[in-house]
């Protein structure tokens, strides 16, 4: 029975697993920041939008956000060799680490960039007010 060494978990590859379900989670108030500012939409209509998207969808974006991100998940333990249930069982210990690094990490930036960045963005372009 061979046994495995546990490969570290770089920056780039937490960020190759989390940056796009990150991102379509935060749709719900990125979309019409990104529709403002190409100029198809007035500042009403973004705020709007937002609103609504925000306000009856964002449970939605965020499940969206979560699968894909056990999606990426998946490719991610595929990719490194553990393709079976077997071989998960077998290197349990880091396929739970894995998982709860890329779900807090995910947590965390989803926080930062909707809640910080994208709100201070929309506050500056006058699309909706300073409080939520």
């Amino acid at each position: 029975m061979t046994t495995h060494k546990p490969e570290k978990l770089s920056a780039k590859e937490v960020f190759k697993i989390t940056g796009i379900p990150v991102f379509l989670a935060s749709l719900c108030c990125v979309s019409p920041l990104v529709l403002f500012f190409l100029g198809l939409g007035s500042a009403t209509v973004a705020g709007s939008l937002s609103d609504v998207l925000y306000g009856q969808y964002k449970w939605w974006f965020r499940a969206v956000g979560l699968l894909s991100l056990a999606l990426a998940l998946v490719f991610y333990f595929r990719k490194k060799g553990i393709c079976t249930l077997d071989q998960a069982k077998r290197r349990r210990n880091e396929v739970i680490n894995i998982i709860l690094i890329a779900l807090t990490v995910s947590i965390l930036a989803y926080i930062i960039w909707l809640y910080g960045i994208v709100h201070i963005v929309g506050v500056w372009a006058g699309l909706w007010s300073l409080i939520p």
